[in-house]
C-alpha cells in the first residue's frame, strides 16, 4: 500500500492576498461565507451589519461612510410635516403674524391710543401710513390691530398651555389607575362638558371681573380642558398594557415615572394636535367675549373689542370691521392647518401626503 504524504503542503506566493485588509476595512467576498448572512467580513471577524447590507454595492456604501442613518420617530415625523405644504405655508404666515404683535412698539406706524383730530374717519389709503384707514377719533387702525394681535395671541397660547397642562393631568391619572378613580375624575369631566359653555363664560367674567387678559385666560382654560383629558384618559388605557410598562413595573419604577417618564412622552402625538386646534378656538371664544363686552376691555387692545367697537358704523365705515375680522380668520385657519398637518405627521399609519 503506498504511503499517502500527510504533510502540509505550501501554496506558491503569488503576492499578498488583496482579500486581507485591515481590520477596520469592510469587503465583500465574491461568495457569501456561511453564518454572515451581509456577506460582509473582515480582515478579523465577521461584522454585525444590517440585513439589507446583502450587495457590494452596499459594502461599498458602509466602506465609504455614507451608510444610511437611523432616525427617531419624530425625525420621521418632521420630514412627513414639511411635506405637508399647507401645514408649512400656515407656519410661516402664523409666524409672521406672531413677530408682527410681538414686535408691536417698533412696528406699529402709530400708538395704540394715538389720536389726530385731523384725520377722522379716513378710509384706507397710503397717505400717512393709513393703511387700515382710521376710526371716528382718528387712530390709525392698523397700529390697534398689530396690538390687538398680541393680546390675542398671548390669551390664545396661555389658554392652550393652561387648559393642556390640567387636561393632561386629569386625563393621565384617570387613564392609569382607572376603577373609582377613574370614575370619578371622568364623571366630573362629563359635568363639566354638559354646561353651558357662553353661559358659564359670561357668568364667570361678571363675577370675576373682566378686563384684565390674564382672567380672561384663566376663564377660558378652565372651560377648555375637558377635551384633551378625554384623548389623553383615552391613550393611557391603551399605553398602560404596552410590554415597556409593565417592564417598568417589574423594574420598581414608581406611579409617577411610569406616567409622566414612559407614558406620557409616547402619547404626545395627539396632545400637541389638540393644543394647537385650542389655540384657534381660544382666539375665536376671546374674540367673542369682547365683542359681548364681557372680554377684554381698554385700555388692554384685543381684536374682538375693536370689531364690537366698529360693528355700529356698518357698511359707511367698513374697514373697523373688515380688518380685525380677517385677521381673525388668518389666524384661525393658519393655526388648523397647522394642526391638520400635525395630525398627519405624528400619525405612524399616515402614508399620503394630503396637500
Amino acid at each position: 500500500m503506498t504511503d499517502i504524504d500527510q504533510s502540509p503542503k505550501t501554496l506558491p506566493d503569488d503576492g499578498p492576498d488583496e482579500r486581507v485588509l485591515r481590520p477596520d476595512t469592510v469587503v465583500a467576498p465574491p461568495e457569501r461565507a456561511q453564518g454572515d448572512p451581509g456577506g460582509l467580513t473582515t480582515g478579523a471577524a465577521a461584522l454585525a451589519v444590517p440585513e439589507y447590507a446583502d450587495t457590494a454595492e452596499t459594502a461599498l456604501t458602509y466602506e465609504s461612510g455614507v451608510a444610511p442613518k437611523a432616525r427617531s420617530q419624530w425625525a420621521y415625523a418632521r420630514i412627513r410635516f414639511f411635506r405637508h405644504r399647507l401645514a408649512v405655508a400656515s407656519l410661516i404666515v402664523l409666524i409672521l403674524i406672531s413677530l408682527v404683535g410681538i414686535f408691536a412698539d417698533r412696528l406699529a406706524p402709530y400708538g395704540y391710543d394715538e389720536i389726530n383730530l385731523f384725520d377722522i374717519d379716513s378710509p384706507p389709503t397710503l397717505e400717512g401710513k393709513h393703511w387700515f384707514g382710521t376710526d371716528q377719533l382718528g387712530r390709525d387702525y392698523l397700529s390697534r390691530v398689530i396690538y390687538g394681535i398680541r393680546t390675542s395671541l398671548w390669551v390664545a397660547v396661555f389658554v392652550a398651555f393652561l387648559s393642556t397642562f390640567i387636561g393632561t393631568v386629569i386625563g393621565s391619572v384617570a387613564g392609569y389607575y382607572g376603577g373609582l378613580i377613574d370614575n370619578l375624575l371622568m364623571r366630573f369631566t362629563d359635568l363639566v362638558l354638559t354646561l353651558p359653555g357662553l353661559a358659564v363664560l359670561l357668568t364667570a367674567a361678571a363675577f370675576l371681573g373682566s378686563g384684565d387678559p390674564l382672567k380672561v385666560g384663566i376663564i377660558l382654560a378652565l372651560l377648555f380642558w375637558t377635551g384633551i383629558a378625554r384623548i389623553v384618559r383615552g391613550v393611557f388605557l391603551s399605553v398602560r398594557e404596552k410590554e415597556y410598562v409593565e417592564a417598568a413595573k417589574a423594574s420598581g419604577a414608581g406611579d409617577s415615572r411610569i406616567m409622566f417618564r414612559h407614558m406620557l412622552p409616547n402619547s404626545l402625538g395627539p396632545i400637541i394636535v389638540n393644543t394647537t386646534l385650542i389655540i384657534a378656538a381660544a382666539i375665536l371664544v376671546e374674540a367673542a367675549l369682547s365683542f359681548l363686552g364681557f372680554g377684554i376691555q381698554p385700555p388692554n387692545a384685543a381684536l374682538g373689542k375693536l370689531i364690537a367697537d366698529g360693528q355700529g358704523e356698518g357698511f359707511e365705515l367698513w374697514w373697523l370691521v373688515t380688518f380685525p375680522g380677517l385677521t381673525i380668520v388668518v389666524i384661525a385657519l393658519a393655526i388648523n392647518f397647522i394642526g391638520d398637518g400635525l395630525r398627519d405627521a405624528l400619525d405612524p399609519t399616515q402614508r399620503r401626503v394630503r396637500a
